[in-house]
């Protein structure tokens, strides 16, 4: 390979783009979304249809203890730590097509595009499909990626039980994916390629979000316990109504983002009621809330507000209460190096550009911790994501994977001392 980079190389757009919605059809939904959740029947036949093309392609697939896979092609040097793409094939339970899917199939693509081209990196290649990154089923989200960053043990994310009490080793060894290969390894660089999941780039109609880090996120899951009772015999003074106490936290998370907009945002995704008939006060309710700044300190007094409010709440309204942190992903910024490399393919593309900090958690964020790392992200219609209705255009993911080829090959370059 030489210093420059070949002007004419890039991927094959209809081949990934065929990639794509080949994929989309494992875990299908009527509405044309996709339900995959991580280490359920339809994961594991993505997984096996990835295997099977990076194979074809000439690489070397190994699955780590947490069902992590690396698709290795060989570089020059042996010795180098590999350069990483990096996402996922799991979905929310009505996900879309695009979203952590683009990411492995665009490194797919890459690998299959330097092949073409007769082209050999100096660095191997690796190529990873990281186990439950949505934390749909299995919560904490990237849980397997932060595993090998070691944020995580791999025990805790063993030990880690789904709403019907199935624990993540055992779903892993159910679908087959519990690998050899040691958690964690070096890794040169790491690139992500993202649908945006936000309406800015094409609100500004530019192709290329080049990111350049990823806001502080914290999980919580919330029990608030009062009493069952019958709804027509029982005196609203006297009723310990868990359902009302929870209305009442929904409404805190959303005033304590409001309170700091317009860059924090507070979700209340999940909400269990018991015992859920129409005729009984509900004595218990489960829920979950997620908290998002792009400043930690400002996301600690957010933390610090709803847990003071919450408190007000469980006590006025006679409730036990039980809120646990279940996750916290502080603020990350990506490496320069990395950044400068997405800039510079953007440019030689000559798609428009800006920087962004991506909303959403990312496998990036914890990858980061342990290897330089950035990620591109592309325009999705309307911004929307975890949604069956998730768009974006075949010509956009091929702008972002030709410019993800384009940031291997210079970082590969750097890395040869060229």
């Amino acid at each position: 390979m030489t210093a420059t980079i070949p002007a004419n190389i890039a991927v094959n757009s209809d081949r990934l783009w065929a990639s794509v919605q080949e994929t989309a059809e494992i875990g299908a939904t009527a509405k044309g979304g996709i339900c995959r959740l991580a280490l359920s029947e339809e994961d594991r036949r993505v997984r096996d249809w990835f295997r099977a093309a990076c194979e074809a392609a000439g690489c070397t697939v190994s699955v780590d203890g947490l069902g992590n896979m690396f698709a290795r092609r060989a570089g020059r040097d042996a010795t180098l730590a590999p350069i990483a793409i990096g996402s996922h094939l799991d979905t929310q339970p009505t996900g879309g097509k695009y979203d952590g899917i683009i990411g492995v199939m665009a490194g797919l693509e890459v690998l299959r595009s330097l092949d073409d081209a007769g082209l050999q990196t100096h660095a191997p290649l690796e190529l990873i499909n990281w186990t439950n990154e949505e934390g749909a089923r299995f919560a904490p989200a990237m849980l397997a990626s932060g595993a090998f960053a070691g944020a995580f043990t791999a025990d805790y994310a063993l030990s880690r039980a789904d709403r019907q009490g199935v624990r993540f080793g055992a779903a892993l060894d159910a679908i087959g994916y519990r690998g050899d290969a040691a958690l964690g390894h070096p890794l040169s660089a790491h690139f992500e390629l993202h649908i945006e999941q936000g309406p800015i780039l094409e609100a500004e109609a530019c192709t290329i979000g080049v990111v350049t880090g990823v806001q502080s996120i914290r999980w919580y899951e919330a029990r608030l316990v009062g009493s069952d009772g019958h709804a027509g015999a029982t005196p609203m003074r006297l009723r310990r109504d868990a359902l009302l106490g929870a209305a009442r936290m929904i409404e805190t998370a959303h005033r304590v983002a409001k309170a700091h907009a317009p860059d924090a945002v507070g979700t209340v995704g999940m909400v269990e009621c018991k015992p859920n008939s129409r005729n009984v006060i509900p004595g218990e309710v489960f829920l979950t809330v997620d908290l998002r700044h792009p400043d930690d300190a400002v996301l600690a007094r957010m933390d610090a507000e709803f847990r003071d409010a919450v408190a007000e709440i469980a006590e006025m309204d006679g409730l036990e209460l039980t809120l646990e942190q279940t996750w916290e992903s502080p603020a990350v910024h990506f490496d320069a190096d990395c950044i400068a490399a997405v800039r510079e393919a953007a440019a030689q593309c000559g798609f428009a550009s800006r920087d962004l900090v991506s909303g959403a958690g990312h496998d990036s964020a914890y990858i980061a911790r342990v290897a330089p790392t950035t990620m591109i992200f592309v325009p999705c219609a309307g911004g929307l994501s975890h949604n069956e209705a998730e768009s974006a255009t075949q010509d956009d993911v091929a702008a972002g994977a030709n410019v993800l080829l384009r940031a291997v090959i210079e970082t590969d370059r750097r890395l040869s001392g060229q």
